[in-house]
């Protein structure tokens, strides 16, 4: 079984989607976020399910959708890394080269 590790920013992108949400409706943003963890947690026993994302196809990034959003993730020696939550039809390619640049660090 893989552990799932969120990171920083990643949880925080779900809290601000979440907190838009619940301007209007409560229900539907604790309903969102469930969906999203548990669509995550999922990871664990299948970490390799996520659908390569078409901007990204030969990284070593996957995602799964729930809604509208995307949620980013790696894979490596049972760690399931997420780092990105984002809306669909946000541009994908600022996120990713902060993140290349946090791989070359580590």
């Amino acid at each position: 079984m893989a552990q799932i590790n969120w990171s920083e920013p990643a949880l925080s992108d779900l809290n601000e989607i979440a907190e838009y949400i619940a301007l209007d409706k409560k229900s539907a943003a604790k309903k969102l976020v469930k969906q999203v963890f548990s669509a995550t947690d999922r990871l664990e026993q299948f970490s390799e399910s996520g659908r390569k994302p078409p901007e990204l196809e030969t990284s070593q990034y996957r995602e799964i959708i729930v809604g509208p959003y995307r949620i980013f993730y790696r894979y490596k020696q049972n760690e399931v890394y997420i780092p990105y939550v984002m809306r669909s039809e946000r541009q994908l390619r600022k996120f990713m080269i902060d993140d290349r640049a946090e791989e070359k660090n580590s």
